[in-house]
């Protein structure tokens, strides 16, 4: 077995301001957790209130659909480890997060963010309240499409950023990345 090499490790993450980075099993507890640590390091860092929020909603909801879907489709071992990515420019944050899905969800959700990145402001709103008023479905059997998919191309200061890396036949491994404008303080 050989050791990551952590000095070389610190570097990206000062090259390419990551904050956090997790790579993993998701479980409630450690989602909760680690939004505490990024809430607590950005508002040490005199990160403004706005983006703190914007960056822990966007945290969250990706994390959480993660978790669902991973314990949706009971997926194990390493097709159940997931990673999350927050870093800041000068400018924005970028939250990116990916996780092992099957093949055929992967291309329906690629389109589904497709569709929602077509859409201006007034149209991502009158998408959300019309997702609004359909019925809720169990989120352990949601797709990860709905409601929290379209708050974060609300959220995105540029379109989100899907990406699809086939596995094998039946899996790919699916990042989606998302932009928010800084309110710096």
């Amino acid at each position: 077995m050989s050791f990551p090499d952590v000095p070389k490790l610190r570097d990206v993450f000062i090259e390419q301001n990551i904050m956090l980075c997790f790579n993993g099993v998701f479980t409630a507890t450690l989602i909760d957790e680690i939004g505490k640590a990024l809430r607590n390091h950005m508002q040490d860092n005199k990160e403004s209130p706005t983006a703190i929020t914007d960056v822990f909603s966007v945290y969250i909801e990706m994390t959480q659909n993660i978790r669902h879907y991973t314990l949706s489709r009971n997926l194990q071992n390493e097709r159940a480890i997931a990673t999350i990515v927050v870093s800041r420019s000068e400018e924005h944050y970028a939250v990116s997060a990916g996780n092992v899905i099957r093949a055929v969800d992967a291309e329906t959700l690629a389109q589904r963010i497709e569709a929602l990145n077509g859409l201006d402001k007034t149209g991502l709103k009158a998408v959300f309240k019309q997702q609004l008023r359909q019925p809720r479905e169990n989120p352990r059997q949601s797709n990860g499409a709905g409601l929290g998919l379209i708050d974060m191309a609300r959220k995105a200061a540029e379109p989100m950023l899907a990406c699809i890396q086939p596995l094998d036949t039946e899996y790919s491994f699916f990042s989606l990345r998302v932009i928010i404008k800084g309110a710096f303080a």
